[in-house]
Parts: structure tokens; C-alpha cells; sequence
């Protein structure tokens, strides 16, 4: 019973980390990677698509990225939803076939800005591990009557552990993005 209560907490915590490394790389640096528009959402046929099941994304070069509709007639949306798209600022053309998106230079103060967006990610991850700690207490502390109060206090210690661990590696990789985000 405590083992199940461990394990669901450490699959949940470890998606919770999983989730904000991935919010952290759709926050832009001075490079164009296909990773920035995962959250772009076109307005396909009435319905928001994501802009990866609509057009193939390749990097042209550091600052460059070339978007390959499948569906040609869906052009003028893809461009509109780049376009509109907060926090990438791209510059968008098309040639009538492919969607052309250039970075621009990040300034200082731009880089500052997205910091701080990534250190709010972070925060929110953190809370969302100790929400789930906190759950798994309440469960464990349900358990103290069956199992043992001693049992109780181990698992509690061992649960303690690893929520370190996992708000260690969000830690680990915030900084890392921002080392990445401040990088000239």
C-alpha cells in the first residue's frame, strides 16, 4: 500500500519535471528550433491545430525556420498564427508554397523578460510537486491506522527525498535555460 502511494508520486513528480523542461524549451533564445512552435495553434478548418500536424518545421539557419505546409490551402493560417503567436516575435513570409520565420536579435531586455517567464515555469512546477507531496501525505497519513505509525513516518521521509530530488531537477534546469536565454 505505501509502495503504490511512493511510485504514483514519483510517476506524477517525474511528469511534472518532464512537463516544465518542456515549457522551458518553448521559450525562445537567440536560435530558431522547431521546439518554439510546438505550442503554436493554427485555426484549421474551424478547429486549433497544432502548427506540428499541419507543416514540417526545419531550421534554414541559427535564425531561420522554414515551415512546409502539407496542405498548401492552410498557408495563410499557419502565417497568421505565427504571426500572432505570443513571445516569438517572428518575422514571417511566404513565397506561396513555403512560410519563412526569422528571429530576430534578442536584446538584453528581451532576454531578461523571458527569465523571468522561465522562472515563473519553474515556480509553477515546483508547486505542482509539492501539491502532489502534499496529496501523497494526506494518502499515506490515511494509512497510518492499517500499516503503522512508524511505517508511516519512513514512507513520509523517503516521500521528503524525493520531492528534493525532483525540485532539484526542475532547479537543475532552470538554470540551465537560463545560462541558455542569457548567452550572447
Amino acid at each position: 500500500m505505501i509502495s503504490d502511494v511512493l511510485d504514483g508520486a514519483r510517476d506524477r513528480m517525474h511528469k511534472a519535471v518532464e512537463v516544465a523542461k518542456e515549457d522551458f524549451s518553448g521559450v525562445r533564445t537567440g536560435r530558431a528550433n522547431p521546439a518554439l512552435f510546438q505550442k503554436v495553434l493554427v485555426d484549421y478548418y474551424g478547429s486549433p491545430t497544432p502548427l506540428s500536424q499541419l507543416a514540417g518545421l526545419q531550421n534554414q539557419d541559427a535564425r531561420t525556420l522554414v515551415i512546409t505546409p502539407y496542405d498548401k490551402s492552410a498557408l495563410k493560417e499557419i502565417e497568421k498564427a505565427i504571426v500572432n503567436a505570443p513571445n516569438l516575435g517572428a518575422n514571417v513570409g511566404n513565397d506561396g508554397t513555403i512560410i519563412r520565420a526569422t528571429l530576430p536579435e534578442l536584446t538584453e531586455e528581451r532576454r531578461k523578460e523571458f527569465v523571468k517567464i522561465v522562472r515563473g515555469k519553474g515556480e509553477d512546477a515546483k508547486v505542482a510537486i509539492r501539491n502532489i507531496r502534499r496529496k501523497a501525505k494526506d494518502e499515506l497519513d490515511a494509512l497510518e491506522s492499517e500499516v503503522g505509525e512508524d511505517e508511516v513516518a519512513r514512507a513520509e521521509k523517503e516521500l521528503e527525498v524525493l520531492t528534493k530530488s525532483q525540485i532539484d531537477a526542475i532547479d537543475d534546469a532552470l538554470h540551465k535555460k537560463e545560462a541558455e536565454l542569457l548567452e550572447v
